[in-house]
């Protein structure tokens, strides 16, 4: 019995159907049927959206299942916009997922309770030295980084790679934004400046946050490079600025009035951290706080 009719989809251009678009989104066809389907991409705005959170869906389950830091250039390469000079192939890096025999319950805790014990073990006897080893970064045992900060690195990880939909609505309707996102944190937002540092707003999105809505607004200046403000409500009542690394991504996060806030970038920590301090300011915070 022939199935073909079950992929075609009247948002779709003529001539691609769900599983070409599939196989273009996972770099699993020949070039020229890749340009082909890039070329009726481009021109239809529903297929080009389509791609675009496949690809941010792709991205995200990367991230979240701990690519190495040598390997994020090329995960940013795998979600370039279609036909773009840094699309991947398919040879180049394939996207596997394997599946193996699961362990039994009994021999998962006990491995779990000695790796528990030998970290704290670790923590006890490195702990006096860890913020010399760290630069200062590391907060001691138990202050890992909150969720939020955590959940501001994947945005940033999954969303500034795309080029043709970084952003839901762009700088141009930045009142509308501001309104859209106000209302659905329940809270006024404001949009702070980062033009003194060569970075203009794109535009922002909505996101799930740990508890409730959060905000993501992004910058880029003329090289290209982008930063992310993610602004997200939190139970937590601090008054900490800390840093969180992952690869070569920095977060600057910090709690202010019952919102947590978090900056992210690939930038040097002393240049992050003084956007960090200005945009803390800027949104009412007291940054004079953390010195």
């Amino acid at each position: 019995m022939n199935n073909d009719h079950d992929d075609h989809d009247s948002s779709l251009p003529d001539g691609v159907d769900l599983r070409a678009l599939s196989a273009f989104v996972d770099g699993e066809m020949p070039d020229h049927e890749r340009e082909r389907i890039a070329a009726l991409v481009a021109g239809h705005p529903q297929a080009a959206a389509r791609v675009a959170a496949w690809r941010a869906q792709k991205a995200a389950l990367r991230v979240l299942c701990g690519v190495s830091p040598g390997e994020a250039e090329r995960v940013s390469a795998d979600y370039a916009e279609p036909g773009g000079p840094d699309e991947p192939h398919a040879a180049d890096d394939p996207a596997v997922i394997v599946l193996r025999p699961r362990t039994p319950w009994w021999r998962r805790v006990g491995v779990a309770a000695c790796w528990l014990a030998a970290g704290a073990g670790l923590a006890l006897a490195l702990g006096p030295l860890a913020p010399r080893l760290t630069g200062g970064a590391w907060n001691g045992l138990g202050a890992s980084a909150p969720s939020f900060a955590e959940r501001a690195d994947i945005a940033y990880a999954v969303y500034t790679p795309e080029r043709r939909h970084p952003v839901e609505v762009a700088a141009s309707e930045e009142e509308h934004l501001i309104a859209w996102l106000s209302k659905r944190l329940n809270r006024p937002l404001s949009v702070p400046s980062l033009q003194e540092y060569g970075y203009s707003l794109v535009g922002g999105r909505l996101l799930p946050g740990e508890a409730g809505p959060a905000a993501q607004f992004m910058y880029e200046n003329r090289g290209g490079a982008r930063l992310t403000l993610y602004v997200t409500g939190t139970a937590r009542d601090e008054n900490a600025f800390r840093l969180l690394r992952d690869g070569n991504r920095r977060t600057f996060y910090w709690i202010s009035d019952g919102m947590g806030y978090a900056l992210s970038g690939p930038i040097a920590e002393g240049k992050l951290r003084s956007i960090a301090v200005d945009v803390c300011s800027a949104l009412g915070g007291k940054p004079e706080a953390w010195q």
